[in-house]
């Protein structure tokens, strides 16, 4: 390893020690969640698939590792003022969770325009919800405002080391459960999860190949890489409300150097996985959970030569919180 690629490698939120730190920290208050396959999907991808079912975890969503491994990581007197995030669900579902196991209280900003089932996640986990609108300048506005009023911490979903700590323990499991993995295929968004898996990943396998999973609607991530630098998009249009973030400073130098290409899928695909995932591995996945199967299964990934000895790949499903009148209206389509 030359001095360049060390000192890139210091620079990272996060590293191999801070997740296997996160792991022992986090292991009381979620679960190891299992692998499945199918050998009817197998056959339609030609290769080797290994779901990793997040869907099953706790909140319902792989946020609640991250966001287990803030809150547990607080002294006492940061404890007690509470936390307050900007979430549109799953990471707001994951902190309200985190900080009731705590005992503590958690400030949660939604902008209007998130999904039913997740808004009632945060109710049903004790959340206190602020609303803003549906921009991320408001989002962020909103949450400065509530850290004023109340001294509570903010707990980004995913631009924050301990988050990205927490979400890379999905490697070291998964890479106990099925060590021959090749390939992994992760959701992005605002980078918190791949950022994690990917640093957890290459160190203990720095051969292993990582893709990014995107929506051709937010597909801000392969922008970036093929610009070397962060691109943001003025709007966002897919059905995968989990997939509409940017990348934070923190999340970017782990997704430029270690994630090694971006796949971006149609949202008739996504919708197309999520059928398959309900049918054939029944099993209930969200849009953003969906996209990592979408993403083996598309035409881009199948007729790239380059990819052609991808072989045994881990698709991480992401998450399970969906409108079942979303998924009902998806079916008659």
């Amino acid at each position: 390893m030359n001095a360049e690629s060390q000192n890139k490698k210091k620079e990272y939120a996060a590293d191999i020690s801070s997740i296997k730190e996160a792991r022992i920290r986090i292991r009381p208050f979620i679960h190891e969640t299992p692998v499945f396959s199918s050998e009817t999907i197998n056959a339609a991808s030609g290769k080797r698939l290994f779901f990793k079912c997040e869907c099953f975890q706790k909140g319902g969503a792989f946020k609640i590792r991250g966001a287990c491994n803030a809150i547990y990581s607080l002294d006492e007197g940061e404890a007690a003022k509470g936390v307050v995030t900007h979430s549109s669900g799953n990471h707001a579902a994951a902190l309200s969770l985190a900080a009731k196991l705590r005992g503590i209280p958690a400030y949660i900003v939604i902008p209007e325009n998130a999904p039913k089932c997740k808004v009632e996640n945060v109710i049903r986990y004790g959340g206190q919800i602020i609303w803003s609108k549906a921009t991320i300048q408001s989002r962020e506005s909103v949450a400065a405002r509530v850290m004023q009023e109340t001294g509570a911490l903010l707990i980004h979903p995913y631009n924050d080391g301990r988050i990205i700590s927490g979400q890379g323990t999905i490697s070291l499991e998964l890479l106990e459960q099925v060590p021959q993995l090749d390939t992994l295929i992760v959701p992005i968004s605002g980078g918190g999860l791949i950022s994690g898996i990917s640093v957890a990943a290459k160190a203990i396998n720095p051969a292993i190949r990582i893709f990014a999973a995107e929506p051709k609607g937010a597909n801000d991530v392969a922008m970036s890489k093929a610009a070397g630098k962060i691109v943001t998009l003025p709007e966002t249009t897919t059905i995968a409300d989990g997939l509409r973030a940017f990348l934070g400073d923190l999340t970017w130098p782990i997704v430029r150097d270690l994630v090694d290409d971006v796949i971006t899928v149609e949202d008739t695909e996504i919708i197309e996985a999520m059928r398959l995932c309900l049918e054939i591995l029944k099993v209930v996945v969200e849009p953003s959970g969906a996209i990592g199967l979408a993403a083996v299964l598309s035409d881009s990934f199948k007729q790239n030569p380059s990819w052609k000895d991808c072989n045994s790949i881990g698709i991480i499903l992401s998450g399970g919180n969906v409108d079942l009148g979303m998924l009902w209206n998806s079916y008659k389509k």
